[in-house]
């Protein structure tokens, strides 16, 4: 009987390795101390569902709902510090859910191979992959340009979401794993069943070929985009840490704001 091909098992362990690990390993020394919620018209530091602090606008300041008398140059850090963190936070919503889709296609991919392009396998794996998108966005609850990013921690981003996602992401790769030993199965009949030339020349599209083709092209393709994904994880990071330089300005200008630190940096 004809042995499991090791392209197949390195193309396998591509796939399910970036769906239990995220596909990047940037570490970023940034701690949000506060939930965040951003909306078209405010911005909002919370503590346990109480508003510590609001942003109306790009230059409206309360502290614990009491508005602040504030100078031209204090509204100006204030509205720095308020696009910066309309700019920037609702990134990390960009980066897990790419972090998640480098390791869901490259199963995509596979099971497609094998499978055939929009079979029914394919197209299952794929519902299962738009809801886990979802559910990504849904936790930071993302309706239009509206966000909550809870309290946390950014130093690990693999670390982020493999607890509230490992569930969905073991049985997509169960799932995807299971569809495609069923393929390899058939395939490798098919082959026993046919003799190795066809119309007097060797055959050219085998399986362990085709394997081979489709594991040095999906690595390559995932390799691309984890580097593209951890560059953008590391601008996030950066990007985090000059905001929380802006917060320091703002709280030495507005001593009350000491009290509610909301960016915390390896710096601070």
């Amino acid at each position: 009987m004809k042995k499991l091909p090791t392209t197949l098992a390195s193309t396998l362990i591509i796939g399910s390795t970036l769906l239990s690990n995220n596909a990047y390993a940037q570490q970023c020394s940034i701690h949000l101390n506060y939930g965040v919620i951003i909306d078209p018209s405010h911005i909002r530091v919370i503590d346990h569902g109480r508003t510590l602090v609001q942003i109306n606008g790009d230059d409206q300041l309360f502290i614990r709902g009491i508005e602040q008398e504030v100078t031209p140059e204090q509204q100006a850090l204030i509205a720095q510090f308020s696009t910066g963190i309309r700019a920037h936070i609702p990134e990390i919503v960009s980066i897990a859910i790419e972090g998640v889709d480098i390791g869901l296609k490259a199963v995509n991919e596979v099971v497609g191979g094998l499978t055939g392009e929009n079979s029914a396998s394919q197209q299952k794996i794929q519902a299962k992959f738009e809801e886990l998108k979802w559910r990504i966005r849904a936790r930071f609850n993302q309706s239009a340009n509206n966000y909550y990013i809870a309290p946390q921690d950014f130093n690990d981003f693999d670390e982020m979401f493999a607890g509230e996602f490992e569930q969905e992401i073991e049985e997509i790769v169960q799932t995807s794993v299971g569809t495609i030993l069923k393929a390899v199965g058939q395939s490798m009949l098919s082959e026993n069943k046919h003799s190795e030339q066809v119309d007097g020349e060797p055959r050219v599209d085998s399986f362990d070929e085709r394997m081979d083709g489709m594991s040095k092209g999906l690595e390559l393709e995932v390799s691309d985009r984890a580097k593209a994904l951890d560059k953008k994880a590391a601008q996030f990071c950066q990007r985090l840490t000059e905001l929380d330089q802006i917060e320091a300005q703002l709280q030495q200008a507005i001593t009350p704001l000491k009290k509610y630190n909301l960016i915390q940096s390896n710096q601070n």
